[in-house]
């Protein structure tokens, strides 16, 4: 790999940050409810998935015992 000139890194480096699009505050308020609210979704999905199984194993092992 060559070498680059710690001057021209500096301006390739320069000319990258200058292209960087930085996000409006409308939507990282959209994108932090959405994230927010599919958390919500999930845990309450993840929740119910537990509860059913944990009441199915219940019910067999307490018909076996």
């Amino acid at each position: 790999m060559a070498m680059t000139n710690p001057l021209t890194f500096i301006q390739q480096v320069r000319a990258e940050t200058a292209k960087v699009v930085w996000p409006t505050r409308r939507e990282v308020t959209v994108s932090t409810i959405m994230v927010l609210v599919l958390s919500t979704l999930t845990a309450i999905f993840f929740f119910m998935v537990d509860w059913l199984i944990r009441t199915g194993l219940a019910g067999i092992l307490g018909m076996v015992g």
